[in-house]
């Protein structure tokens, strides 16, 4: 009982009061001086550097004038220009006149007096974007694109530059690319009565492509037989698409837009004679 009174006591006392306040305090005295002192010296807040203009000084100037700075440097890369004698700076990042943190590295591009070589990559296949890619990462610009008619749009047929060569980095290499479309007239598979994988084959075979495929209700043919294609003509021009009319089982019904598909073959209405016809009107194309 006595316990109880002490601490009841103890809990009421300024003391209590008096240690959770110095608690307080000297927490938010923590907090201010990690943030006005700890911190800023940590980070070297408010101290910058303006990065020194390296860019046309040889490479040896441009080391002593960016550690009289305060500056690191990296050499990133070497590249012939011609308008810079061997061993100067072409380039640099970050750029003159930013403000930066002591210390930074600061990278430099390089004139060489020999141009640095390359393997040229293969590109033929690839899309435009991957080929563009892979010739940038070889250090080789893209030239100029042109199109030509065949089956893979947007695909590399030819490249200017043949594949393995070495060259100089920065040679220009041209694409020939294709539209999508040949030029060639073929004859058009005749593809009715044929099973749809099988029809679908023979067309790409022929050089044309599988369009919309569109199914039909049929009595006649077996289903996932192609029924008929548009256009129905005997020459196209190669690349152009087909319309498949496929057929499927004619007393097959969806209940539900979403439902599953119920078969009524073993019960039919007395009415189904009338509701075959309209059907076969309304699927007529």
């Amino acid at each position: 009982m006595k316990h109880m009174e002490n601490l009841k006591h103890f809990l009421t006392s300024r003391k209590l009061y008096s240690i959770i306040t110095g608690f307080i305090v000297a927490g938010l005295a923590f907090l201010i001086i990690m943030d006005l002192i700890i911190m800023p010296y940590y980070t070297n807040y408010n101290k910058g550097v303006t990065v020194p203009d390296v860019t046309k000084l040889s490479l040896n100037e441009a080391e002593a004038l960016l550690e009289q700075y305060g500056l690191r440097h990296e050499v990133l890369d070497r590249r012939s220009h011609s308008a810079y004698p061997a061993n100067y700076i072409i380039d640099q990042a970050p750029a003159p006149r930013q403000i930066v943190k002591p210390n930074r590295k600061i990278y430099l591009t390089v004139n060489t007096d020999t141009t640095p070589k390359t393997v040229v990559p293969n590109v033929v296949a690839m899309s435009l974007r991957n080929a563009e890619i892979q010739l940038v990462n070889h250090g080789l610009v893209v030239g100029s694109i042109s199109y030509e008619s065949s089956r893979f749009r947007n695909t590399v047929l030819r490249q200017s530059v043949a594949p393995g060569d070495t060259i100089p980095r920065g040679t220009v290499v041209n694409l020939a690319i294709s539209d999508g479309l040949g030029t060639r007239i073929i004859s058009v598979p005749d593809v009715k009565g044929m099973r749809l994988s099988e029809g679908q084959q023979a067309i790409l075979r022929a050089g044309l492509r599988v369009g919309e495929i569109r199914f039909q209700p049929s009595r006649e043919h077996t289903p996932n037989t192609i029924i008929s294609y548009t256009p129905d003509v005997e020459e196209l021009t190669e690349g152009e698409e087909l319309l498949l009319i496929v057929a499927e089982r004619f007393d097959a019904r969806e209940e539900l837009e979403e439902g599953a598909i119920i078969d009524d073959s073993n019960n039919i209405p007395d009415n189904q004679e009338s509701i075959d016809i309209q059907n076969d009107e309304e699927y007529e194309f």
